[in-house]
């Protein structure tokens, strides 16, 4: 999430539940995640100590250092920057947006774009300095930076389709534009003189700031021939604009599924009460998140679970399939223009992981570890499946089909642990859960939230937050919330950094802006909007990703600013914050029944953490699924079938075929916006947040200040101005190990 090419993050158990929004900048090829204590001195960047250390993480444990947490120092205290010494502004405008007001902004982005680069290049190769080219590329940064979320957000979430449409035409031109800028030699050329010249002057994040740059522009070619970078040129913009048609078509997508209520059977009356009604009097099931889940889970009709699990996974079948496997075309061409073996291993090269071998060993060992416990899991599907066919009297197959996972999986936690999941959710209306969130982060990182009152927004439903240092008042940044489905909005949960933390030239801090975009189902006229709990989990992790973005607070570069961390450890920190929705103090401050305003019961609490690891088996195959998938079609040397090859994948490792005449990989927005090459991501950085809560919170105190501090501190403060490596190092006082995730999980001894 570039200029601001603005991608995606990650499918849990029966529903994508979490996607924090991926980004470039103008001048750079690497991502960031747009899904966010103080600077030591915002003053100069060329003085300092020079170290910067980069590790990967292997697929076995890895071995302690002796050190302590608490001996840990973390790189500088926690403080904001004053008041005058922070930009508040935000820098972005919604109210009086029109389509011609989107391609003002765009061409003027350009045109400033243009005249810092030009500004650049014209320094003489003997004479480049600091000034004139380091802070030219940041300049240009912070420009597109902001400009780009004017112009590209509004595809995402505005009411108006003219002004969507028009945000979607401006994205596509300043994709091209942007890869002009990335592909620039000239540019390239003055920061290898500066490196040359100057490297030693600048301290350690200056230091980051001039390799990655000279990193990401070997890993576009501009160190080769003209013909070269001619043709990886033309590849990214080709890229780019089949990414934008990928994201949109999913989007604009409108199906609504007419069903009669006995088709519905089973379905909760406040989900009947929520569904249009067609001019034949049928109900109308969109495939939107807070429809599709649901019945997956509950319609006790099977043709009715395999009609919504079929038009969900044919969403914009014919385009984007084709779209698709274009675009796997074009990356191995890039890949072989850059001599690298595959284009995952291109990928890979800038990630933890290193290269695409670790992460076939990562996945393939704990899918084989994760075997015998899933099969004891399918087993009790079919079995539950048959005993309700004799009960009812229906055929019984022999097999769990696509469309029985979810429906058998929550019968498995009703009858074995006691959890309906329509007794939990009256305990769980979106405004108390809102509220308990907030305190809970507000008390955990040491900050206050505070509504804007008359903000200015896209939409009735959004709102707005100021977030200041509870210690004295200091603007650290702001936040929106936009939490009910619309029609054209962006259909998952989804993080969407619009403003980033970054030094400014006058020493003054330009303070963050993010805004949350989340599917929640909308009050109706008897009820509240209520949550299920794993909507209550979604909602805890994605907050996570604000929280990353807004408390980056000692990061100097627009480019390291807030979730710019490597990609399989960006989700980690969110992962990690997971954990407080298994907890009871938590669970207690988070839920209020919505009519008598009872916290959720301790009784209820202990089943719902006995239940945690339900199912456990399936839902790691099907991560793993994805994640294997992924790695398959991005190293398969031949022209690969998507439909065929994903649905060998889901018998091979789920254990049951993907529904006839679907194709998954069509929908699967990752692999098309961000996450190419990269889904492993998700298991690999589940395995540090199962290590930094366990080893520290879960030791210490969930609502431990002390502890809070220190993550803010050591895992959030620094973004990506430091590798991943060191900030697990700093918190945990050691190298990470996978003993917490293994044991959690139940396969210690597996």
């Amino acid at each position: 999430m570039s200029l601001v090419l603005r991608r995606f993050v990650s499918i849990r158990g029966s529903s994508l539940k979490k996607f924090v929004r991926v980004e470039r900048t103008f001048f750079s090829s690497t991502p960031a995640v747009r899904g966010f204590s103080a600077v030591p001195s915002c003053g100069d960047r060329r003085r300092g100590p020079s170290t910067v250390a980069g590790t990967g993480f292997p697929s076995r444990s890895l071995v302690s250092s002796p050190s302590s947490p608490s001996s840990t120092p973390a790189s500088s205290p926690s403080m904001a920057v004053p008041p005058d010494q922070a930009d508040t502004s935000v820098h972005l405008r919604w109210a009086d947006l029109t389509p011609e007001r989107i391609h003002e902004m765009k061409d003027a982005a350009m045109k400033q774009a243009t005249e810092i680069t030009d500004a650049i290049t014209a320094v003489p190769l003997g004479e480049v300095s600091y000034e004139g080219i380091i802070e030219g590329l940041e300049k240009r940064d912070r420009v597109t930076d902001i400009q780009g979320s004017n112009i590209d957000f509004p595809s995402n979430v505005h009411s108006d389709k003219a002004i969507r449409d028009a945000s979607t035409e401006a994205e596509k031109a300043l994709s091209d534009f942007s890869v002009e800028l990335r592909c620039n030699k000239d540019v390239f050329d003055r920061v290898v003189a500066y490196k040359e010249k100057a490297y030693d002057s600048l301290d350690a994040q200056g230091k980051r700031f001039v390799d990655f740059v000279i990193r990401d522009g070997r890993r576009i070619g501009l160190h080769l021939s003209e013909e070269v970078r001619s043709q990886v040129k033309e590849v990214d913009m080709q890229l780019s604009k089949f990414s934008i048609d990928f994201s949109r078509n999913l989007a604009e997508e409108a199906t609504k599924l007419p069903f009669t209520l006995e088709e519905l059977e089973g379905m909760p009356d406040d989900f009947i009460k929520s569904l249009e009604k067609n001019e034949d009097g049928k109900l109308l099931v969109t495939l939107k998140y807070p429809h599709t889940v649901p019945v997956a889970n509950l319609a006790r009709n099977a043709e009715t679970r395999r009609k919504v699990n079929v038009a969900f996974n044919s969403r914009c079948k014919e385009a984007n399939t084709k779209i698709i496997e274009e675009m796997l075309e074009l990356r191995k061409k890039k890949a072989a223009l850059l001599s690298y073996p595959n284009f995952a291993d291109y990928v890979l090269e800038t990630r933890m992981a290193g290269n695409s071998g670790d992460v076939q060993s990562f996945l393939t060992s704990l899918s084989q570890r994760i075997t015998p416990l899933s099969k004891q899991e399918m087993a009790k599907l079919l079995q539950y499946k048959q005993e309700e066919c004799e009960k009812l009297g229906r055929p019984f197959d022999g097999m769990i089909n696509a469309w029985d996972v979810s429906y058998y999986k929550t019968q498995v936690e009703e009858k074995e642990y006691s959890i309906d999941q329509n007794a939990y959710k009256v305990y769980f209306p979106l405004e108390k859960v809102t509220t308990g969130l907030l305190e809970i982060y507000q008390e955990l990182l040491g900050v206050t939230f505070t509504q804007v009152e008359n903000a200015d927004v896209w939409h009735p439903d959004v709102t707005m937050y100021r977030v200041t240092e509870k210690t004295n008042g200091w603007i650290l940044g702001f936040f929106y919330l936009d939490l009910h489905p619309r029609e054209g909005k962006y259909g998952h949960a989804a993080v969407f950094p619009l403003q980033s933390s970054t030094r400014l030239p006058d020493n003054k801090r330009q303070v963050a802006v993010c805004a949350m975009v989340a599917n929640f189902t909308k009050p109706t006229a008897d009820k509240p909007s209520l949550l299920q709990h794993t909507e209550v989990v979604t909602y805890f992790h994605e907050f996570g990703h604000v929280m990353h973005h807004i408390c980056s607070l000692r990061t100097q570069y627009t480019r390291f600013s807030g979730t710019r961390v490597e990609r399989d450890f960006v989700e980690a920190p969110s992962q990690m914050l997971e954990n407080w929705c298994w907890q009871c103090e938590p669970l207690q401050r988070m839920s209020g029944h919505y009519e008598t305003g009872e916290a959720l019961p301790a009784e209820m609490i202990e089943k719902l953490v006995a239940s945690r690891n339900a199912n456990v088996g399936i839902f790691t195959k099907r991560q793993l699924c994805f994640g294997l998938f992924d790695q398959y079609i991005h190293t398969c040397a031949g022209k690969v079938d998507t439909q065929s090859v994903y649905n060998q994948f889901c018998l091979d490792i789920n254990g049951y075929p993907a529904a006839e005449g679907t194709n998954m990989p069509a929908t699967f927005a990752h692999i098309a916006a961000g996450y190419e090459a990269q889904y492993y991501g998700y298991m690999w950085s589940d395995v540090f947040s199962y290590d930094m809560f366990f080893s520290r919170f879960h030791k210490e105190g969930v609502m431990n200040t002390d502890i809070g501090q220190q993550y803010r501190d050591r895992v959030l403060a620094p973004g990506g101005s430091r590798d991943a490596k060191e900030l697990l190092r700093d918190f945990l006082g050691r190298d990470p190990n996978q003993d917490a995730f293994l044991e959690q999980k139940g396969l210690a001894s597996l």
